[in-house]
């Protein structure tokens, strides 16, 4: 076995079995199931060999509420299709007000604790203890119940992340019934994009907020989204903000009109319809990814307690809007007795310190960044040693970590548990991360996830370690999708995951193991640079060149062409005062050639005003690849899905500039 690469930052304490919730998963599966395993590695063997008795195991030691036995855990290990634990019926929203979380070490979860904080720039601070919280959702159920809300029935909403949002989506999935959200920022076509696919019953909204000082005002988009939504029946204003939403419902209202009682749930298979998710839609429609409530429940059991250490007492602040797959991963901390932070807002302003007033405000004790604003921290010289904080895990995905990011981290939050991971959308968790009882080393993921059996292949569909392939998953998962919304025969589905490798999930990143099972996510497989047989993830190219000073933000593409080394093309935002010229191009060659490989030195280094991200923050090289190949913007890209809706019209000009033969300028 090897030691993996980089810089050894955390070396598991001599009594982690005792400290942390995975070890004592450890010790219950010596002495409940007779399960001896020495070590994790031993663990996550087991967990991917024995795939049936893992889950199983699981649902043992968290003691899931079920209200029919199931037949068997998996009927079948085969992808797609596999179906787990048919015959139990459950409910996710059931688990969450549990009186106690099941483990037997963890305490008794009381209902004056206060389990849901709510920061904005909109309004006062809002906390929700945890009986509070099972009133507003029993209310909200009935009152849902009372617009004919019904099982199966999809309720959406275009809200920021409120306590609000958390109490509605609890509240639906009581009923049976199905969740999908988006941000307030997103554009009425990105809206009516994602929930026309599923024709909701009742829209949820709110009329604006503030942001970064100002008022925001969305009543026009929530008129257009309703406008294209034929299926709606109510509309129920949130009352949020300053701008009441003309002909809706008043969510207060509804709510205040119901007795107080204990919520009811109704009981669903295994994987009963819970929430749609979507693909980012840069690339088209959005995919409308299925999770069930068996499959979020189940893994986000595992995921929080085992790889975040999440339990009673623990609070989570992991700043996130509804339309990104972290906030139901947020929710779910409730399903382990912790509490969860909700901020809406711009997460750095009126500086990047914000973030971790409210994580010393509220106690939480782990917090997730994200490697830009972990980087841009880092930038600004942010202290943390002078704040008083309860941390004790801080995790990070979204996209790759740098180096850098992780020894800036280490230094500020001196011993903390550092688990940096990846995963997505398309199965709401992480497929590769940490956990306590696995070292961690700068710029690697310290390997798979407990009963994730993901490694590399390569073209031909073979293991590699040591050398770039694709992030793969050769056995099934709880959480992987139900199915796709309007895609009845699964072929949308197959061709999604499966038709690459027949039988695999195929996950669309570009990774390299190492022979101790860490690895690096290096970018998107569809965005690797492959020049001469080289191939370089992108990850590692924005790794040396936004270290480079004068530089802020980068974005590189390389456009194929049969027979050559292709273009590569690298685009750079200038710091505040840089102009890009000449001697800063000399630069980024430079330190690419030295730092990277002669034969990835950009054919052009060109400026613009931004890098185009989603609003989750992801560069959308592809997208702009097949601009500068000549696709029209709105068949790669909905402006709506944009963080900076106007961050593709450098690309488009250039692309128009190119076509046209004339000389390429830079903005």
């Amino acid at each position: 076995m090897g030691s993996g690469s980089g810089d050894l930052v955390w070396t598991p304490p001599p009594d982690a079995r005792r400290r942390y919730r995975v070890g004592r998963y450890l010790e219950w599966l010596a002495a409940s199931e007779g399960v001896q395993l020495p070590d994790r590695a031993a663990l996550w063997q087991w967990s991917v060999d024995q795939v049936e008795p893992f889950w199983d195991s699981l649902w043992r030691y968290f003691d899931v509420v079920s209200h029919s036995p199931h037949d068997t855990v998996l009927d079948a290990r085969r992808m797609p299709g596999a179906r787990w634990f048919p015959g139990a019926t459950l409910n996710y929203a059931e688990q969450v007000f549990r009186p106690s979380f099941a483990p037997a070490h963890d305490a008794r979860l009381r209902d004056d604790d206060v389990v849901v904080h709510g920061f904005s720039e909109t309004r006062a601070p809002v906390t929700l203890t945890r009986g509070v919280l099972r009133t507003e959702v029993a209310r909200a159920a009935a009152a849902l119940r009372r617009l004919g809300v019904s099982r199966g029935d999809r309720v959406v909403a275009y809200a920021p992340n409120l306590p609000e949002t958390v109490v509605a989506y609890l509240a639906v999935a009581s009923l049976g019934a199905v969740w999908s959200s988006c941000a307030p920022e997103f554009g009425a076509r990105s809206v009516v994009d994602r929930f026309g696919q599923i024709e909701p019953a009742v829209l949820l909204v709110v009329g604006g907020y503030r942001y970064r000082g100002r008022d925001v005002d969305r009543r026009d988009d929530v008129a257009a989204v309703r406008r294209s939504l034929p299926t709606v029946r109510v509309v129920v204003d949130l009352e949020y903000g300053a701008h009441r939403v003309p002909d809706a419902l008043s969510w207060r209202t509804l709510l205040d009109a119901e007795p107080e009682r204990r919520p009811t749930f109704e009981a669903v298979p295994f994987d009963h319809p819970l929430v749609v998710l979507f693909s980012s839609g840069t690339t088209g429609l959005p995919k409308a990814i299925v999770h069930g409530h068996g499959g979020v429940l189940l893994e986000h059991l595992k995921n929080h307690t085992f790889s975040w250490d999440l339990g009673p007492g623990d609070r989570l602040l992991w700043f996130t809007t509804t339309a990104w797959m972290m906030w139901n991963a947020l929710v779910s901390a409730l399903l382990v007795g912790a509490g969860v932070v909700c901020v809406d807002g711009d997460p750095a302003w009126p500086d990047l310190d914000l973030q971790w007033r409210l994580a010393q405000d509220t106690g939480a004790t782990v917090m997730g960044v994200s490697p830009g604003f972990a980087m841009a921290c880092r930038a600004a010289g942010i202290d943390l040693p002078h704040r008083d904080l309860a941390l004790r895990v801080v995790a990070s995905a979204g996209a790759p970590l740098p180096p850098e990011g992780y020894r800036w981290l280490v230094r500020q939050l001196p011993g903390r548990y550092l688990n940096v991971g990846s995963g997505g959308t398309d199965v709401c968790t992480g497929l590769v991360q940490g956990d306590p009882l696995l070292p961690v080393r700068t710029g690697t993921i310290s390997g798979p996830a407990l009963g994730v059996d993901a490694c590399a292949f390569d073209p031909q569909g073979r293991p590699v370690v040591g050398e770039l392939g694709e992030l793969v998953v050769r056995t099934p998962m709880p959480s992987m999708p139900v199915a796709f919304w309007g895609d009845p025969d699964g072929s949308r589905l197959r061709a999604a995951y499966f038709d690459h490798y027949p039988g695999v999930w195929r996950h669309g990143d570009w990774v390299v193991f190492d022979d101790d099972g860490s690895c690096r996510v290096t970018g998107r497989s569809d965005a690797t640079l492959n020049r001469g047989g080289v191939r370089l993830g992108t990850a590692e190219f924005y790794r040396v060149v936004e270290e480079l000073a004068g530089v802020a933000d980068s974005l590189v593409v390389h456009l194929d062409e049969p027979g050559t080394n292709g273009e590569l093309l690298l685009f750079v935002v200038t710091a505040p005062g840089v102009r890009l010229d000449d001697d800063l191009r000399g630069t980024v060659r430079s330190a690419l050639r030295t730092q990277l490989s002669p034969r990835h030195v950009p054919d052009q280094v060109l400026a613009v005003p931004a890098v185009p991200r989603t609003v989750t923050g992801k560069k959308l090289e592809l997208p702009v690849k097949r601009i500068l190949q000549g696709a029209p913007v709105d068949a790669v890209a909905s402006p709506g899905a944009l963080a900076v809706p106007g961050a593709l019209d450098a690309f488009v000009a250039l692309a128009a500039s190119r076509a046209g033969g004339d000389p390429v300028v830079a903005s």
